[in-house]
């Protein structure tokens, strides 16, 4: 099936098919090829294997009764993630250009798709790299001895622990006071932290050096970058396993709750993790592939791409809920030592005659004798489950809750540095996909010169985007990296998205799709790819679009805050955002994806000031060379 789109007019002559085939080879013979297929398929791993592999998918697993919410989640990879997975990678690997060049080749009026997806990589990549600024932050932190979050500073007069710290925990004071040195709200912006300034500029420079010489260099460093992850990954794991508790964290994690399944967020939180899990719709994998040889088999390579991404995702959750259930044992045993002394202490027991071990014991054979006497000593309500339910996901998983853990564990300095390290490898190979999705178009377009070199261009686009990004560096940063992280990555991308579907399957054509991937693969895509890309995909794409637009009008977004000055302290207090940072919100749902129905209506006016004989030529279709042959002959 294929939608009847006209080619629109140039302004220009059209070459002749000699001249056209002379410009594809000498594209061909200047575009950089990847060194082998194992450089290209780490890369692809390495940008779709992110942070959220580990810190968002076992939250989501936690909260959503356990091993159920596997059910939803691989019903999304089989019929929304794999399908778009191998369309990108197959349309960038056929075309052999970017987003924007891609789009403009399928049909001029989806040139605004390509756009979007690089105003969405450009500013992802901003905020995203300021979470490797913090990483880098804790990890030149983790040399000290103790960790500097295992105790409270001390106070201006020296008398005592610092006031803010002592109210909360020294985790949470590092993390809000030490490292973002955090504004009461959003709107108080705060002065610029010369630290975050400096990590930030450092973590720009290792991707500006990773960058410096395109996909040769990158090439190069994803051998690191996306293969230590794993290697720290395993090491956890081992270790994670031989701690108290372990146990109960992974029960705890994968014990599935069937009855939560009836829950429609489930099944929208499970479609929208496994989409951005993949980082379709960034343009990063169609630059991605582009670079490949057009003869390769594009769908064994989605499949092991898709596949190795959430298999991670599974992985990563063993050793990160082992810690977590070590974490929660510890605080259950804290909570049932306090109520040992209490008990102790009143009932004037000897030491060591309450354990751990007889504590149950002790309290029902009290608490049968003594009913009104065991109830006024307000002992603690300990239960283990009530410790496990404490989850979090994202900065509060990583900075927080995970190095709490981590000051429990033996050698706690070697495993926070490692911690650190690999989460900044993570980061750092998503973040390559993201620059590609910016250089690449700009280089397609042809918008820079040939005399200016490409490490000139990849250090003019790091630089303005670490000047922009300082706003992340203000007091009030971490507030708007949530709205960046909310926002950006969310409507556009699944706009983006469908469509790409839409234009690849019914723009392009089923048809010639069919016999692009037959002459890339030596075969068709069977009925499953079929079903999945004329119906199945946009389907559920739409449907997760319409159904996330809906949950998020329903209330007006809000956002949590750290104020010492809250009288319920140090709970983070719960605001709503100002309606200009509504509006901002707003924008960047909107700005991103507005060249879409933007560019579609300039192509459509300036067709209609073009005269009606001349016809665009697509060197993509095969009309185009028909129409330009026959044109050829006819003014022989």
């Amino acid at each position: 099936m294929k939608l009847g789109f006209p080619n629109l007019g140039l302004d220009e002559q059209n070459p002749d098919y000699k001249e056209l085939e002379r410009m594809e080879q000498e594209e061909v013979a200047e575009r950089p090829k990847w060194d082998n297929k194992f450089q290209y398929l780490l890369t692809c791993i390495g940008f779709a294997v992110g942070l959220g592999n580990v810190w968002r998918f076992p939250y989501l697993c936690q909260i959503y009764g356990g091993g159920a919410f596997l059910i939803p989640y691989l019903i999304a990879l089989v019929f929304e993630g794999l399908p778009l997975l191998y369309l990108e990678l197959a349309i960038g690997q056929r075309l052999r250009m970017g987003s924007i060049g891609v789009w403009n080749s399928i049909s001029p009026l989806l040139g605004g798709v390509g756009i979007s997806s690089m105003l969405v990589s450009f500013l992802v990549g901003m905020f995203y790299n300021t979470i490797l600024a913090w990483v880098l932050w804790y990890f030149f932190h983790s040399f000290q001895n103790p960790l500097p979050w295992s105790t409270c500073p001390v106070n201006e007069n020296q008398t005592g622990y610092n006031r803010e710290c002592e109210k909360s925990t020294p985790v949470n004071y590092f993390w809000y006071r030490e490292t973002l040195n955090i504004t009461p709200d959003i709107e108080a912006s705060g002065c610029l932290q010369w630290w975050m300034v400096v990590c930030l500029a450092t973590a720009w420079s290792v991707v500006f050096i990773c960058f410096i010489r395109g996909i040769a260099s990158m090439g190069k460093a994803v051998y690191v970058t996306a293969t230590f992850p794993y290697l720290v990954l395993t090491i956890f794991l081992v270790q994670a396993l031989t701690l108290p508790g372990a146990t109960d964290g992974l029960t705890y994690l994968f014990t599935p709750d069937w009855e939560i399944l009836k829950n429609p967020q489930v099944w929208l939180d499970a479609a929208t993790q496994i989409f951005f899990s993949l980082s379709v719709a960034f343009g990063g994998l169609i630059a991605f592939s582009s670079y490949n040889a057009e003869r390769n088999d594009c769908e064994r390579d989605a499949i092991l791409v898709g596949v190795i991404n959430s298999a991670t995702s599974l992985y990563a959750s063993i050793p990160i809920f082992s810690i977590l259930g070590f974490k929660a044992t510890n605080g259950f045993n804290a909570c049932r030592q306090e109520n040992i002394l209490t008990l102790t202490n009143h009932f004037e027991f000897s030491d060591q005659n309450i354990t751990l071990e007889n504590y149950d014991h002790w309290f029902q054979f009290l608490n049968h004798r003594n009913p009104d006497v065991v109830s006024n000593l307000s002992l603690r309500d300990c239960v283990l489950k009530t410790f496990l339910d404490q989850s979090a996901s994202g900065t509060g998983l990583a900075f927080i809750v995970f190095t709490e853990a981590v000051l429990e564990m033996p050698g706690s300095q070697i495993w926070a540095i490692l911690f650190f390290v690999m989460l900044f490898s993570l980061g750092l190979s998503s973040m390559f996909g993201n620059i590609e999705g910016i250089l690449t178009p700009i280089s397609d377009l042809k918008l820079i010169p040939k005399w200016i070199p490409n490490e000139l261009v990849t250090g003019i686009i790091c630089s303005i985007c670490f000047l922009l990004a300082l706003i992340f560096a203000q007091g009030s940063g971490n507030y708007w990296v949530e709205v960046f992280n909310s926002y950006v990555g969310s409507v556009p991308l699944l706009i983006i998205a469908f469509f790409e579907i839409i234009g690849v399957i019914y723009v392009h054509g089923m048809k010639n799709f069919s016999e692009d991937i037959y002459f890339m693969t030596g075969r068709r895509p069977n009925i499953f790819w079929k079903a999945c890309w004329m119906v199945i995909s946009p389907l559920m794409l739409l449907v997760v679009l319409v159904a996330y637009v809906v949950v998020q009008a329903q209330t007006y977004p809000t956002y949590h805050t750290w104020n010492p000055d809250y009288d319920q302290f140090p709970k983070t207090e719960v605001k709503s955002y100002p309606d200009w940072v509504f509006a901002i919100i707003v924008l960047l749902c909107v700005v991103p994806v507005v060249s879409i129905p933007l560019v579609a209506l300039y192509k459509l006016i300036r067709s209609r000031t073009t005269s009606s004989t001349q016809v665009e030529l697509n060197p993509y279709w095969n009309e185009g060379f028909e129409v330009e042959v026959r044109s050829v002959l006819t003014s022989s």
